[in-house]
């Protein structure tokens, strides 16, 4: 008979993850608490489908996700189907088709998990957790002020140490670009240089490039214009084509919105900041924590996405990756959230009426609590291990009732009313 040998670390695909108690605990508080400040600024949920019609998802992919798109055949309707690579082209599939008439602004919000095709790298996710928002119908600087703010109070809220928000203007760059007469693999070589701040390599591209002195000034430019707010009058001083100057604007106002929240010490300029250029027609921003080199979310307007789908609307949003947040976040969420229960209560008599009396109380009252098998040498080292905060140990009559230690002026309430003949504080 032949044996599966297969190790069990390498019984699912790579790129994808078991999650434990320990860390699907943290992953559920990520979630809980970004929804409650998206709840709080006023978006409703919605769920897009898991899997999508190939031919009609393709409509709202950049290129790099058209080739991350996990993708197979559907004999029943005999179409190519596909896992979501992103949520946003999702989202307006759902609003052009099944919301057109609703009015404007729409504020919606989501918790998902997508796929994507990865190459062979380690450590490289396939499967990614995203919580996020959109806001449709709403254009200009104060609804992207509004994305920045709602991201920034998402990391306060989760007491994230030491972030900052990125923001780029992808026009900018295209205002700098579009009146060069190149290839689009000279633009996309330059591309990267800029993307990586790569000075001198983009240096001697230009040197081989049919470009006028001017514009090679200006394209040198986007690799030095990161940092505080004084980047948008080195910009200024920098470009004269309207369409870069109009993006600046765009930016100004946008910053001086975000005045009003007060959150300039999380905030960074980046005008070289490249990302998303087939998606976003706007404001970009990306969330880092400090010592994580990955973003934890990425955001920013893309006002022709909903029209691929029949609906014109000016667009704006940001999600978060929730397994970034919680491999950033890693010692601080171990601190204050662990999987556990509140109560394990267990009989010493084979009638075990008061124990379930008592459970039963304590869950109508907003606790949770777990009946278990009465065995004194092993309950308490159990009941440690699986964090839970208080152990009740009941008889068959409950005629006697003794508070260990008991802080929570309710819980003790409700197991004194239980008849609790002994109890143990954890």
């Amino acid at each position: 008979m032949n044996q599966d040998t297969t190790p069990f670390e390498a019984m699912i695909p790579k790129g994808v993850k078991d999650f434990l108690p320990v860390n699907a605990v943290k992953i559920e508080h990520l979630k809980s608490t970004l929804h409650q400040v998206f709840k709080q600024w006023g978006f409703q949920p919605v769920t897009p489908p898991s899997l999508e019609f190939l031919h009609v998802l393709e409509r709202g992919l950049g290129n790099e996700l058209k080739d991350s798109t996990l993708r197979f055949d559907d004999r029943q309707s005999g179409y190519m189907l596909a896992f979501p690579p992103d949520i946003t082209p999702q989202i307006a599939r759902v609003f052009a088709t099944r919301m057109h008439n609703a009015p404007l602004p729409q504020r919606l919000s989501y918790s998902c998990r997508v796929l994507q095709h990865t190459e062979q790298q380690a450590g490289k996710d396939r499967e990614i957790f995203q919580s996020g928002v959109e806001l449709i119908g709403h254009s200009g600087p104060q609804a992207d002020a509004e994305m920045i703010a709602i991201a920034l109070e998402c990391l306060s809220t989760l007491q994230a140490p030491q972030y900052t928000i990125d923001i780029g203007q992808v026009e900018f760059y295209r205002g700098v670009l579009d009146t060069l007469s190149l290839t689009s693999a000279q633009i996309n070589s330059l591309h990267t240089s800029i993307l990586h701040k790569d000075t001198s390599g983009l240096k001697l591209q230009l040197e081989k490039l049919p470009v006028a002195a001017e514009n090679c000034e200006e394209i040198m430019a986007l690799t030095r214009l990161f940092g505080g707010k004084e980047v948008l009058d080195r910009a200024s001083q920098v470009v004269t084509n309207d369409r870069s100057k109009k993006a600046l604007e765009n930016l100004h106002k946008t910053l001086q919105i975000l005045d009003f929240y007060g959150v300039n010490d999380h905030i960074t300029i980046d005008l070289g900041e490249l990302r998303g250029l087939d998606y976003y027609t706007g404001i970009t921003f990306q969330g880092f924590l400090t010592g994580f080199g990955k973003a934890v979310c990425l955001g920013g307007r893309y006002d022709h996405l909903t029209d691929i789908y029949g609906c014109s609307a000016p667009a704006t949003g940001f999600a978060f990756n929730l397994l970034n947040l919680l491999f950033s976040m890693s010692q601080q969420l171990s601190e204050t959230v662990q999987p556990g229960v509140d109560a394990l209560v267990v009989s010493k008599s084979a009638d075990c009426t008061s124990a379930l009396s008592l459970a039963s109380a304590l869950r109508k009252h907003g606790y949770s609590a777990c009946i278990g098998e009465y065995n004194p040498e092993t309950n308490k080292q159990y009941a440690h291990k699986m964090n839970f905060r208080y152990l009740f140990t009941v008889s068959k009559t409950g005629d006697n009732t003794d508070m260990l230690s008991m802080t929570d002026n309710v819980l003790t309430q409700v197991a004194t009313a239980a008849l609790v003949s002994g109890t143990t504080s954890l």
